[in-house]
């Protein structure tokens, strides 16, 4: 009876802790408000925005935009990788093998950490720009654009953003197809020579 007694006196202070229930309703509407402005809903999506795991409800549109071009960004750059060495050839160096992912193994360790400093100095001077108001996003003076190639006018600036996205997701898609039929022979009936 005491220790009957003594859980629900337990039970009881926890549920005192507990989060209040937050209203459903309210974080759709303001998630789908955040998403009704962002460039990335045609034809391909059905015109809506495509969230089938409702990931909007649990992270923030802007955030998640910004991981989605910084993943396209670099699938990008990672799907030239691929295909580059397999068709032009590789660069002078100690890398003999045109497949890619072998070739990750034999780059020497200086050249890694010459990426790497590479990498993290452009990703400082973005940090930087955008602490100075600049955009890497799209929606705003473009943080990186050295090539002046950003346009000046809204509905081109649209058209391009719209143009990276789309690229970036077929790079994802397109780098994500090339390491399975890598890894599992097979696996991308399209790329059997991939």
């Amino acid at each position: 009876m005491k220790t009957a007694a003594i859980l629900s006196l337990l039970a009881g202070s926890a549920a005192a802790f507990a989060p209040a229930p937050v209203n459903k309703a309210a974080t759709s509407l303001k998630v789908s408000a955040d998403l009704d402005g962002m460039v990335g809903t045609s034809a391909e999506t059905g015109n809506k925005v495509f969230d089938p795991l409702n990931l909007s409800d649990w992270i923030p549109a802007d955030r998640a935009r910004a991981a989605e071009l910084a993943n396209g960004r670099s699938a990008m750059l990672a799907t030239v990788g691929y295909v580059f060495p397999k068709y032009f050839g590789h660069f002078d160096g100690d890398v003999s093998v045109d497949d890619p992912i072998a070739a990750i193994g034999q780059a020497d360790l200086q050249w890694w950490a010459q990426f790497i400093i590479f990498c993290g100095t452009i990703e400082a001077y973005k940090y930087r720009q955008e602490l100075n108001g600049k955009s890497s996003t799209g929606g705003g003076e473009p943080a990186i654009d050295w090539m002046k190639m950003y346009p000046k006018d809204d509905a081109a600036r649209r058209e391009m953003e719209l143009k990276e996205l789309k690229n970036g997701r077929l790079a994802m898609i397109g780098i994500a197809g090339f390491v399975s039929a890598h890894f599992i022979p097979g696996s991308v009936p399209i790329a059997p020579g991939f």
